[in-house]
Order: C-alpha cells, then structure tokens, then sequence
C-alpha cells in the first residue's frame, strides 16, 4: 500500500461502518443515536429536549380548563472525548508482507478504536437511578455455582436476573424485547448452568426453544450479552477464590445516547525514513437521558467458576 493510492474517505467509511458491529455497550441494542447527528470535532455539543408529560386531572361540565405550559428543559451531550491512533509501516516490510495489509490495518483499527470506546461506555453505568441499583460494591449479590437439581440449581437467575427484571417493571421501561442485560464471561457461566437446569426440569420434558438452537437467547425477559469490558467496581473483593465485584448492568437503549465519528483518517510520507505513516481520530460522546431506564447489579464473582 502506497501513501499514494490511501483514500482517507474510504478507511473513514469503513472504520464507521465497522465500530458497531464491534461493540457490545455501544451497539443497537444498547444505546441509541438518536442525536448523533453531524459532529465535526471534540468539543462539539448535541442539545437534547426534553419534554415534560402532560398532566391528567378530573374534568367537571361547565368549566374551564387548566392549561400547562410545557416545560422543554433539556441536556445536552457533549462530545468529550476524543481518541487517536497511528502506524507507521515500512516499504521493506510492505513489499515483504504476504497479500494486501490494507484490509488487515482496517480490521485491527476498528478493533482497537471500538474497544476503547466500548470501555468507556461502560462506565456510564454510574448514571443509573439510584432505586435501580441491587447490592453495593462492598456487599454484593453472591450467587453461587450450579450444584446439583438441589443445590443452587439457578441461583444467578433467582438473585440477578429476576430482581433486575422486577426492576424494570416498576420503573416502566418497556417491555417489547428490547431489554438488554450484560453480563461478564464468567456471569454467562452462570446463566448457562441455569439454562442447562431450566432444560432438566421443564414440566414437558421438552427445552425452550432458545436453548434447543444452542444459544441462550432471552433469559427473565433480557436478551443476554456477554463483554470483558463489565466494570469489576471491587477488584480487592473475595469470595474464597475468585476476586470481584461486577456492575452488571440492565436497561433498554432509551436509556444511554451515544454519538460517534470517524473525524480524519489520513496518510503521509515519512520524512525519516522510507515508510508510510497512517493516522486516524475517532471522536465521541454519550449521555444517560433516562436513568431510570437503567438498573444494575453489584455481583460478587463465586469461587469455582
């Protein structure tokens, strides 16, 4: 790949086209982009309206109406953050490298930029209603290992799932199979083994259809994730083996609103040496515009998984 034949555009087209495919915290399912709108630069801001509901009161023949005025008091999402990344390749290495590199540097690009970004939109778990939130940090939820049709047989769905699920109930947020729930690697451990005790007592003797297919599908109403990226809020916390204390967070995409752009992605000669060099800035934003649409879970990691 010469500097010569670079198209900017086209790496700009496909590094946007690739990110959501990539993360878990920022994809469909998650976070909406409602106002991604056009963003030229970090610093730019995104004004959101907010529009107050209507109030019902008792209506009486004979008079008059109240009328409200409409509170349109909004927020605003700032385009606070911004991420840069560049490679420098050699022309020995380049004419050396088995086929094209260029799709290959696309690839690792997009990776690199989603994770980061997907790590930072994970944090934005803290912006949860505080009446959505099970457990704390220090004294978290302790579900234990699947032991036996006895013995803890589905106690991440009865202590996590469930209440999470009642959570979301009560707080409104609708239920029309776009709830999410993300959960770490070892967590979906713990969903597997209560599918696998789901499947064994199913009162036809038959598995939900989900779990027949091979994968878990919607559990208590989430449809499951699972990403390294869930924050471990204690790392020190521990259980008798495994060390942690996980904000596995809940929510429907109303919840978070995220904007993101692929601002520059250029190449250039280098002046030192006989190489190119590739660079790109990825810039964006997100905002909680609907806590109560979120609810997390302070999970302690069990020992033996």
């Amino acid at each position: 790949m010469s500097v010569t034949h670079f198209k900017g555009e086209v790496w700009s087209k496909v590094l946007v086209g690739a990110l959501p495919t990539k993360l878990v915290y920022g994809g469909p399912m998650v976070v909406n982009r409602d106002y991604e709108g056009e963003i030229a630069a970090a610093g730019d801001t995104v004004h959101i309206t907010s529009l107050q509901d209507p109030t019902v009161s008792d209506y009486s023949i004979g008079t008059d109406l109240v009328y409200q005025d409409v509170d349109d008091a909004g927020q605003t999402l700032i385009i606070d953050q911004a991420k840069s990344w560049a490679v420098r390749i050699d022309d020995v290495d380049k004419h050396q490298a088995a086929g094209n590199i260029q799709p290959w540097m696309e690839g690792r690009a997009a990776y690199s930029v989603a994770a980061v970004a997907d790590q930072f939109l994970a944090a934005k778990y803290t912006g949860v209603s505080a009446a959505n939130v099970l457990g704390t940090s220090a004294g978290p939820l302790t579900p234990a290992v699947f032991g036996s049709i006895t013995s803890h047989p589905a106690d991440f769905l009865v202590q996590v799932l469930i209440p999470l699920q009642v959570i979301m109930d009560q707080a409104s947020v609708p239920d029309d199979g776009g709830r999410y729930c993300i959960v770490p690697p070892w967590a979906r451990g713990l969903v597997t083994m209560t599918a696998g005790f789901l499947m064994g007592v199913a009162a036809d003797g038959s598995a939900p259809g989900a779990l027949q297919r091979g994968f878990l599908g919607s559990v208590a109403g989430f449809n499951i994730m699972m990403s390294r990226n869930v924050i471990n809020a204690n790392p020190s916390y521990n259980t008798g083996g495994a060390n942690g204390v996980y904000a596995i967070q809940a929510g429907h995409k109303i919840a978070i609103t995220y904007a993101e752009q692929v601002v520059e992605t250029e190449a250039l000669r280098s002046e030192r040496g006989f190489r190119d060099l590739i660079r790109g800035l990825h810039v964006y934003g997100a905002r909680v515009v609907h806590p109560e649409a979120l609810a997390v879970a302070y999970t302690a990691r069990p020992a033996g998984i």
